[in-house]
């Protein structure tokens, strides 16, 4: 995280240097140029939730373009038939679809996950990218706040719907995947499990924040309980950076003016972005490889908070009961 974004997204954290110098030292680490050159992917499926813009649309392309059968999952039909007409004609390439799913509603994501059993296909990545950031106060169709509820709810209850499907997929040489955004944001998270909804006390940032801790926590959790089942599917938790994408339309507008001031240095293109995302989800060198927080293409370390295993599982067996389904998880350690 720049300095830039540390100062927009996270009250508080002006009283943290090392954050903001540990961000700055991190936005200009080089990456591995080999890191970039991966197998093709035929005959392989992936999901990307929000694939029609920025990281989510590169991270779709470069899938495509390595042969993967992509589907878009997003909430805009016309937005998802152009970036399938697009995808298309840059790739040459057939194999990108779009279905709708809005994340903010759970019966739009059971509808989607219907539909994809439908076409009786594999899945071997999920790549949960869809997001909100800094939005005013307001609540899903279901009643939850809107970062909780569609960053991190949402894709809650489709990667346990899809769990299934990507269990069936998997195979002990070739383990199928689930990839989660996150954002370097989660260091000055909290998780207020007494007020998930953020009802006491709202700010955009503490919202935004909180829910990109809760990935990482689900990941780590979702990780455990997939080792303690022998499954062939890992989940990896990404920081693609800070990247210049439309998520900064809720900034004020004097923060807009210094962020196209400064993009060129402190803010990473939507293609770069997504560099990390699509590393852990077809690189050779993360087979097998689950629970692991990575930046720049490189595993690093989360929040101390996030690896407390009392509190990924307080979080799993709330989020169970939001979301409506069986806390299957009670059973295991």
């Amino acid at each position: 995280m720049s300095l830039l974004s540390a100062l927009c997204l996270a009250p508080g954290v002006l009283h943290r240097p090392r954050v903001i110098l540990h961000q700055l030292r991190r936005r200009f680490q080089p990456r591995c140029p080999s890191a970039s050159v991966f197998p093709t992917q035929n005959g392989k499926v992936a999901i990307v939730t929000g694939g029609t813009k920025g990281i989510g649309y590169q991270t779709v392309k470069h899938l495509a373009r390595l042969g993967m059968h992509v589907i878009i999952a997003g909430n805009s039909e016309s937005d998802g038939q152009e970036a399938v007409r697009k995808i298309k004609e840059e790739t040459l390439t057939g194999k990108v679809e779009f279905l709708y799913c809005d994340l903010a509603s759970m019966k739009s994501i059971r509808q989607f996950v219907q539909q994809f059993r439908a076409k009786k296909c594999p899945l071997h990545v999920l790549v949960n990218n869809a997001g909100v950031m800094l939005v005013p106060e307001r609540k899903t169709v279901d009643g939850f706040e809107e970062h909780f509820g569609l960053n991190y709810l949402g894709h809650f209850l489709l990667t346990n719907l899809l769990l299934d499907t990507l269990e069936q997929s998997g195979t002990h040489s070739h383990n199928a995947r689930i990839i989660t955004v996150s954002s370097a944001t989660h260091y000055v998270g909290k998780l207020h499990l007494n007020d998930l909804q953020s009802r006491c006390s709202y700010s955009p940032h503490g919202a935004y924040a909180q829910s990109k801790l809760a990935l990482v926590l689900f990941t780590y959790r979702l990780q455990h309980l997939l080792t303690a089942n022998g499954s062939h599917v890992t989940a990896n938790v990404v920081d693609p950076g800070v990247v210049n994408t439309e998520l900064y339309k809720h900034v004020f507008w004097v923060v807009k003016v210094v962020k196209w001031m400064t993009a060129w240095l402190f803010f990473k293109t939507p293609e770069e972005g997504a560099s990390t995302t699509i590393y852990a989800a077809v690189s050779p060198e993360m087979e097998g490889a689950g629970g692991c927080y990575l930046y720049n293409e490189e595993r690093t370390k989360s929040a101390d908070v996030a690896y407390d295993e009392e509190l990924q599982r307080k979080l799993w067996t709330e989020s169970c009961k939001m979301v409506g389904i069986s806390d299957e998880a009670s059973r295991l350690p």
